[in-house]
């Protein structure tokens, strides 16, 4: 870490200390919210440490019978007594969350196809508008949503597109549109999208698909809707983009990077210099095995978690550790491929409403982005785009379907893209396919984000990328391996699953840092989706 960087590090400190989280260095205007690790202090360490619940989201996810204040005021108080029982006084002072099963009756009759299963399972993953609860993690929503499910309780930024996708097939517009708008909501009033509606989660974003989801929109509603979420669009790029203007070549600030020709790119990040409320024990615990900085650590931690990639070999300094993570040193392609959709849409927007000179800039901006994912993210040797690091000032050598990103947006010179095609095909079929689609990376380190595990976001965007660049037949190909799967685990299971392992299809995935969940948003969406674009058969 560069004297710059933890001079920032510094600063962050301080605001978790003194701001306690509230607006997490956005704009004062923003309300204050304290994530659960500030409000209950020393009794929610002691529960995350003490590993009171198997999982560390289920108490930060707790709501409090009474008031917070009164709660921490009685925990120090009766700790120390002989016979305490931390987790008997968590259990009388909070509602424990259950899974997300436990909202309906909702039971799955496996003799229906998953076409079926899948539509009847959108009102079970639906939530209404929320309430504010004092106390409670969760960040109300105006609008009701489709959660992913199991230990996902709440609306997540990335997963909602995928979803999404298959809200439409099961022609559930108006659902779609009720998302965008709390997206929508979420940046008017937070300065951007959180990963997911927790206060806990208010540090970092994920990538950002909500220009894509006006996209999806816009193609049911027509592009007025363009412009009508002009202003989120804008708001989002401005947090994304926070410092450009006033950073030196060679420096980085949040989500920004200034290579030393000038070029600016993005990376992740999170504004928090604290174990993931989250994942407290396991972050804690890992910081300390690295031997590390551990606020160096936790940015990294975090910065993967707001990456939607956590975890994975493709982070890792030896491509199979996670203590040698180094997240925020990375240049991500799917991040900056994200970020010139953005900028298009923008800059489409802008023209529809006659402001010609600022859709100018936006598309000349886009323009450069595309150049630039050209000239940092294209591996010649490994004929395949991967991450750059600007620290080392080399690309990684690590394959993975984050490289299909360019190929699903960029817009520059679709012949070029095409010649391209020809050579990741053959890399993805060498390198990534498995007989149920493609795996996460091309190696097995026992994170939930590598081999053999394969994801339905990564899945669409390999196909979707396949097929922009021509190679329709691999890009079928994978669609059927992955539907196959699908449909055959939710055959022996019931159960549609968040991750399935595609190297041994008779095994269920693995890895992470908690255990398999069923639902599940984004299979489902991406599932349908692939039925009706590849006229797959429903079992």
């Amino acid at each position: 870490m560069n004297r710059s960087d933890m001079r920032q590090r510094l600063l962050f400190l301080l605001l978790a200390f003194f701001v306690a989280g509230s607006s997490f260095g956005q704009q004062t205007t923003q309300p204050t919210v304290l994530p659960p690790d500030k409000i209950y202090g020393v009794l929610f360490r002691d529960v995350q440490m003490d590993k009171v619940f198997a999982d560390g989201k289920t108490f930060a996810d707790c709501i409090p019978k009474r008031k917070p204040a009164e709660i921490v005021a009685d925990y120090e108080a009766a700790k120390s007594h002989p016979g305490f029982e931390l987790k008997k006084f968590v259990e009388d002072n909070f509602e424990i969350p259950g899974s997300a099963s436990e909202h309906s009756n909702y039971k799955t009759n496996t003799s229906e196809d998953v076409v079926t299963h899948i539509k009847n399972l959108w009102p079970v993953l639906k939530r209404n508008p929320d309430k504010s609860v004092e106390g409670s993690s969760l960040l109300p929503l105006p609008y009701p949503y489709i959660v992913p499910g199991g230990r996902f309780r709440e609306v997540y930024y990335w997963d909602s597109y995928f979803t999404m996708l298959g809200l439409k097939e099961s022609g559930e517009i108006e659902m779609i549109d009720d998302m965008v708008r709390n997206f929508a909501y979420l940046i008017n009033t937070y300065g951007h999208i959180p990963n997911g509606n927790r206060s806990y989660y208010l540090g970092r974003s994920q990538p950002p698909f909500f220009s894509v989801m006006v996209e999806l929109l816009a193609e049911v509603k027509g592009d007025s809707i363009f412009q009508e979420f002009l202003p989120a669009m804008e708001k989002e790029y401005q947090f994304w983009m926070e410092g450009a203007d006033k950073i030196k070549p060679g420096q980085a600030y949040r989500r920004i990077v200034k290579l030393k020709d000038g070029a600016i790119l993005n990376r992740y990040w999170d504004d928090v210099p604290t174990p993931r409320p989250e994942s407290w024990r396991e972050d804690v615990l890992t910081a300390e095995k690295s031997g590390r900085n551990k606020i160096e650590m936790y940015a990294h931690l975090r910065a993967a978690a707001e990456s939607g990639i956590d975890f994975s070999s493709r982070w890792f300094a030896d491509q199979q550790n996670l203590r040698t993570i180094h997240t925020t040193d990375f240049l991500p392609v799917d991040l900056n491929a994200l970020m010139y959709h953005l900028e298009v849409s923008i800059a489409k927007a802008k023209l529809m409403n006659k402001e010609d000179s600022v859709a100018g800039q936006y598309r000349k901006a886009a323009g450069k982005r595309g150049e630039r994912i050209d000239k940092y993210f294209w591996n010649k040797s490994r004929n395949f785009y991967t991450d750059y690091n600007f620290r080392t000032h080399k690309q990684s050598n690590h394959i993975s379907p984050a490289g299909m990103y360019p190929f699903c947006f960029v817009n520059e010179h679709p012949d070029y893209m095409s010649f391209l095609g020809k050579k990741v095909a053959a890399v993805i079929r060498q390198k990534l396919l498995d007989p149920g689609g493609v795996a996460t990376t091309e190696f097995d380190t026992g994170e939930q984000w590598d081999a053999p595990n394969g994801w339905a976001p990564l899945e669409w965007m390999t196909i979707w990328g396949l097929d922009r660049c021509g190679q329709k037949e691999l890009a079928a190909d994978i669609a059927a391996r992955w539907v196959r799967l699908v449909e055959k685990v939710y055959k022996e299971t019931g159960k549609l699953m968040e991750k399935y392992n595609v190297a041994d299809i008779n095994k269920p995935a693995g890895g992470g840092e908690y255990a398999g969940q069923d639902g599940f948003g984004w299979t489902n969406g991406v599932t349908l989706r692939l039925i009706r674009q590849y006229n797959l058969p429903k079992e």
